[in-house]
């Protein structure tokens, strides 16, 4: 799946060669048993020292990127797939000699044809790509699509980790367009809003999402989340 880009839904469109299932596994995931976690000590480097220095990233963490409409959040994700890169545990900023075990599952929600664009082109021209796997959910792709999106790339990052025993880097944006998409089918199904329109279980369904992160006792990989 490294190095392919796939619509909302999982398909390819990247013109690529099918792809062949080693293994069929369910998007809703389970959440981390906090009894079976591993306390994160092993730094991911994004190569933007604002992170790095004043907020370092420990392996199996997640953290958020907080913005606003017109901020540059797209082109920070994109700067922090092409540079991120695992670091020795010894503490010092020197990336681990094993690159190969390092991979980035990205996906975009209710993105447009430019940012799309913008990320595709941006991976293949840095030479990101092959370590890559990106998901791209387009704003004119349904609604329920838009759902399922971040539920289908942690379902790769957890094949890779658990199963490819690989250090994964998953980022998702703009969970501001997921949390409209769980608005937009609430009112469909005409369930009570709460706040903002925004259906009562909001919170809990992205808990769902966000603590699918993390390191697990017994296996070498780990899933590493930034969203924004």
């Amino acid at each position: 799946m490294l190095g392919r880009v796939f619509n909302g839904s999982g398909k390819p469109i990247d013109k690529g060669p099918p792809i062949l299932a080693e293994d069929f596994l369910d998007i809703q995931g389970q959440p981390i048993n906090p009894w079976s976690r591993i306390y994160p000590e092993e730094m991911i480097q994004t190569g933007i020292s604002a992170i790095d220095v004043m907020n370092s990233i420990a392996r199996g963490q997640k953290i958020p990127i907080f913005s606003a409409a017109g901020l540059p959040h797209n082109e920070i994700a994109a700067q922090i797939c092409r540079q991120a890169g695992l670091v020795k545990h010894t503490g010092k900023s020197v990336l681990d000699d094993h690159e190969e075990n390092f991979a980035i599952v990205f996906a975009a929600m209710g993105v447009n044809m430019e940012t799309a664009r913008f990320f595709k082109q941006d991976f293949e021209e840095n030479g990101s790509m092959e370590n890559v796997c990106l998901f791209l959910n387009l704003a004119n792709d349904p609604t329920i699509e838009r759902i399922i999106t971040p539920r289908l790339a942690l379902t790769a990052a957890e094949f890779l980790a658990y199963q490819c025993e690989k250090h994964v880097l998953v980022i998702l944006t703009d969970m501001s367009s997921y949390a409209e998409a769980l608005r937009e089918v609430s009112a469909a199904r005409e369930e009570v809003p709460g706040r903002r329109g925004f259906p009562g279980y909001m919170y809990t369904d992205l808990a769902t999402i966000y603590e699918r992160a993390g390191r697990v006792e017994g296996r070498n990989g780990s899933i590493t989340q930034i969203r924004s």
